[in-house]
């Protein structure tokens, strides 16, 4: 199994976890999940990631764990910014919105703060890590 693969069955395990346990996944908190639309297939596409509550906001990162290029749901939703979140129990339709500057700089450092890995995520790239705020659709 390529790491891909393996990739992508661990992320549909959490995912199926997450869903058949009403946002609850063992050992993980602030999980969210977002479905987006691929930019070059036009398949809808899943993914877990930890997310930062902040002042009403939600707030995804694309770090990838440090590497230096952006995860691949990243891309997709700069192609195509409407998405459907998942967190806990709720489900609504959300614009991805990049965070630049200062606002980036602050959400950033917040989650570093409340998760100290994304500090070393951003200690292995030279690419500055988005910040990606998840604004619900009314």
């Amino acid at each position: 199994m390529s790491e891909l693969d393996e990739r992508n069955a661990r992320n549909q395990r959490l995912i199926d976890e997450f869903r058949a346990n009403r946002g609850q996944v063992a050992g993980r908190t602030n999980m969210i999940i977002i479905t987006h639309t691929g930019a070059k297939s036009g398949n809808k596409r899943s993914n877990p990631l930890v997310y930062l509550q902040e002042g009403g906001r939600r707030y995804i990162f694309a770090s990838r764990g440090g590497a230096d290029y952006h995860p691949a749901w990243y891309h997709n939703i700069v192609a195509n910014s409407r998405v459907t979140v998942e967190v806990g129990a709720e489900k609504y339709d959300a614009d991805a919105e990049i965070i630049t500057g200062p606002e980036h700089d602050r959400i950033y450092a917040l989650q570093v703060s409340a998760n100290p890995v994304f500090g070393e995520y951003q200690g292995r790239t030279k690419r500055v890590i988005p910040v990606v705020a998840l604004n619900r659709v009314p």
